[in-house]
């Protein structure tokens, strides 16, 4: 189930908790940051090919496409017995920003995506079938769990893709982790 969390940014131990889709919405929405559940229009199986899920959620892509401009789309998976899952692990766990949004729908499997807008820290457990859009200068950080397993459809205005600056702050250690 899809979840938010809302901390002071100063206080990792006091978050409340909203498990209301529509809830979650209209919260990120007050940030800027779009949240979405999408259907796939076919099925789409745990093998399918790149071409095959960008094929399943076509038309979300292109809504998307047409109302921000992106000019490059992808699928990223990643699975609990990938041989780097500890070092990407950790680099995703860093605050930063992008000059770009980051945009990421889950086809299958969770991540965390955690935002920190002005004084409060946003942590948004991401499921299948939800789309997240953290716009550009919005600092966060990602964390897949120690046993990722996930694949998301990925969305960028630049293509060279995901490009980070990290800001240096130590806020990410103080937060809950996904398990």
């Amino acid at each position: 189930m899809s979840q938010l969390t809302i901390y002071p940014d100063d206080a990792p131990d006091q978050g409340r908790v909203v498990n209301d889709v529509i809830v979650i919405q209209r919260e990120l929405d007050a940030i800027g940051v779009r949240f979405e559940r999408w259907h796939a229009h076919a099925p789409v199986s745990v093998c399918a090919t790149q071409d095959e899920v960008l094929a399943a959620y076509r038309p979300q892509i292109d809504r998307l496409i047409a109302e921000r401009g992106y000019r490059t789309v992808d699928v990223v998976s990643l699975h609990a017995t990938h041989p780097d899952r500890e070092a990407l692990r950790r680099k995703f766990l860093a605050e930063h920003t992008h000059s770009d949004d980051e945009v990421r729908f889950f086809v299958a499997g969770s991540g965390l995506f955690v935002l920190h807008v002005d004084s409060h820290v946003y942590a948004v457990v991401c499921e299948k079938d939800d789309l997240i859009s953290v716009p550009a200068g919005v600092r966060h950080w990602f964390d897949m769990g120690s046993a990722p397993t996930f694949t998301c459809i990925r969305l960028f205005n630049d293509p060279a893709g995901w490009v980070a600056e990290f800001t240096g702050d130590a806020i990410a250690g103080k937060f809950p982790m996904l398990a």
